[in-house]
């Protein structure tokens, strides 16, 4: 993916949007499964000190009516929620420690688009 269009604060995130941003969650998965603990360190120091503002900028705007770039910007926010535990908890490792392997739980409705 190309770097996507962000809104106007956010708009040096673009890289990583292009990494880990994508509108189904099998899709963001498999870049969290393939992710190293150089990538989850890289994601989360850029967005956790500014997830507030991007939360506060996301709640203005309803789901199922978003711009174009604000949407990208909630697509990278949901990738960021689901990767952050992996720098938190897991020292970077891309397997949740004493679990079974993510890739056997298989989602039926994980293709669908945000």
């Amino acid at each position: 993916m190309t770097n996507p269009i962000l809104p106007a604060p956010f708009t040096d995130l673009a890289p990583l949007a292009a990494h880990w941003a994508r509108p189904s969650e099998n899709e963001r998965s498999e870049i969290r499964w393939s992710a190293s603990a150089d990538d989850f360190k890289a994601l989360y120091e850029a967005m956790m000190p500014r997830l507030d503002d991007i939360l506060a900028l996301l709640s203005q705007h309803p789901a199922t009516d978003m711009p174009e770039e604000v949407r990208n910007l909630f697509l990278l926010a949901c990738a960021f929620a689901e990767a952050s535990p992996h720098h938190e908890l897991y020292r970077g490792s891309s397997a949740v420690p004493y679990s079974f392997d993510a890739r056997r739980f298989v989602r039926t409705d994980g293709d669908v688009a945000l």
